[in-house]
């Protein structure tokens, strides 16, 4: 097949981390290539590269089989080249016309804005998107699924020879995923060269013509997908086989049931919902998008507001009314966005670990003892293997499992006793799942709770000793041994099953 895009000798360094080591592949024109790794094993940094945002130290990329040198994105994408970030560039208080055109805005004979004609234009994007939006709200009032559907129309509009996709599907549903697949398949159609990074493996599958793995910053293998498994895509990312993605716990599941929630009525919400965490135990929240799976926990530590709520720690009341609140009564809350929510990105490792913690390394005095603080860094760096030079590297320059690890640090240093995982391994690698899972095993079996909520409905089944099934606001279904529950029944309820309650 044609070539497209060749990338020859490509090096990239910062501080102390060589990102991109002499890696070579090439694309063809109109496929869907996708690209995989562990976190930090480069994709990030040379999709970078290839839309401008950085330039390599060495080597060179050739675009329809002449060298080219993108100084900017802009410069990329008027050569054709687009990315769509995991990571949303959307200005929140710009509704979805103003986004998509942003910069390209289509103007009159006057000069003035032609604002039905680019409303008009954005409908068509939207409608082969196969999907609804208020063209007219502010993009912070829409749901992060609908916000992602801007991107990618906002990406189309340009009529890009090279589109790349940074984990695309990482929040969106089953049916989102569909009308994404069909886009995607539209586009190739059209001829367009798709660069696609996941790291959900059973999508290649799905839509992927050829594969590249890079690992610690160098080239593995390229190879069609259908020549491939998924063991033998693992084994290429890692290294090595990974026999159990979805580690057991070998301690046994006590009775006495850690955190009791009790009346939690939300604001303008019609339901109050009870439920109970047992000690030791691992409680899966599954839904679809919007469900108000994040709401309830973000409600439980007190980050939105409630009508009515009742916490109880150990048979204990606690108040809740604000995360410190909650922090104190020994209730953690892990985000679903780490960058926005968990992390200050321009902060060291070191001080995004002691943030929630600080009165653990005061002195007798009352000042920072910064011994006692590098030491406690050390020890948990050590412990959860975060991937950093020092822990003096801002965090912002770290990979999304290890930044998540940063924030699963930070909590651990706080004594929590119930931990709340929201979306725990959103667009982080199998390899630093697994690790995370592991994690998750060793807290529970020290005695701590955890409630985790997720998309992923293997993890669900995977992870829980009991899982709660939420639909529009309120709990649908409590569903309880496990090992004998399937995704259609998870399924079933989220989608509003009729025979909703406790379910054996």
């Amino acid at each position: 097949m044609e070539k497209i895009l060749e990338i020859k000798n490509i090096t990239k360094r910062f501080p102390g981390v060589l990102a991109l080591n002499d890696v070579s592949f090439d694309i063809h024109r109109g496929e869907v290539h996708i690209l995989i790794g562990e976190n930090g094993a480069g994709k990030s940094t040379l999709m970078k590269i290839l839309s401008g945002v950085y330039q390599p130290d060495e080597g060179k990329i050739i675009l329809n089989s002449e060298a080219v040198s993108f100084k900017n994105p802009k410069e990329a994408q008027e050569a054709g080249v687009s990315i769509i970030h995991q990571e949303f560039s959307l200005i929140p208080y710009l509704n979805a016309v103003e986004n998509i055109f942003l910069g390209r805005e289509m103007k009159k004979k006057n000069g003035l804005l032609d604002k039905k004609k680019m409303k008009v234009k954005a409908q068509d994007l939207l409608d082969m998107l196969g999907v609804e939006i208020n063209l007219e709200r502010p993009v912070q009032r829409l749901s992060v699924a609908e916000q992602q559907f801007i991107e990618i129309a906002k990406a189309v509009a340009v009529n890009d020879r090279i589109l790349i996709l940074d984990e695309p599907t990482a929040t969106l549903t089953k049916r989102e995923v569909k009308i994404l697949f069909q886009l995607i398949q539209n586009l190739k159609n059209k001829g367009v060269t798709m660069i696609y990074i996941s790291h959900h493996l059973e999508e290649a599958f799905e839509i992927g013509d050829r594969l590249t793995c890079l690992r610690d910053g160098t080239w593995i293998n390229t190879r069609p997908v259908k020549e491939l498994t998924q063991d033998e895509i693992i084994r290429m990312m890692v290294g090595r086989s990974i026999d159990n993605i979805y580690p057991k716990r070998t301690t046994k599941l006590g009775d006495e049931e850690l955190l009791q929630v009790r009346n939690l009525k939300q604001v303008d919400s019609d339901f109050k919902i009870d439920f109970s965490v047992k000690k030791g135990e691992v409680l899966g929240i599954a839904g679809l998008v919007g469900s108000g799976r994040t709401e309830l926990v973000r409600a439980l530590i007190g980050a939105d507001q409630t009508d009515s709520k009742e916490i109880y720690i150990s048979g204990e009341k606690v108040e809740t009314k604000s995360p410190e609140q909650a922090l104190k009564a020994g209730i953690g809350l892990i985000p679903e966005n780490r960058k926005s929510q968990g992390l200050v990105l321009d902060m060291s490792v070191k001080n995004n670990i002691s943030l929630a913690s600080l009165s653990k390394v005061l002195n007798s005095f009352l000042f920072l003892d910064k011994l006692k603080e590098k030491n406690s860094v050390t020890r948990l760096i050590d412990d959860l293997n975060i991937k950093t030079p020092h822990m003096y590297q801002e965090v912002k320059n770290l990979s999304g499992g290890n930044q998540q690890k940063v924030v699963l640090a930070k909590w651990l240093r706080t004594d929590c006793k119930v931990l709340i995982f929201d979306e725990p391994t959103r667009g982080i690698d199998v390899g630093a799942k697994v690790e995370i899972y592991k994690l998750m095993n060793e807290l529970v079996g020290s005695g701590l709770s955890i409630i985790m909520v997720s998309s992923e409905l293997p993890e669900i089944l995977g992870m829980s000793d009991r899982i709660l099934v939420m639909h529009q606001g309120r709990i649908a279904a409590e569903l309880m041994n496990c090992d004998q529950v399937t995704q259609e029944k998870i399924m079933f309820y989220a989608t509003g099953g009729a025979n909703n309650g406790r379910v054996n």
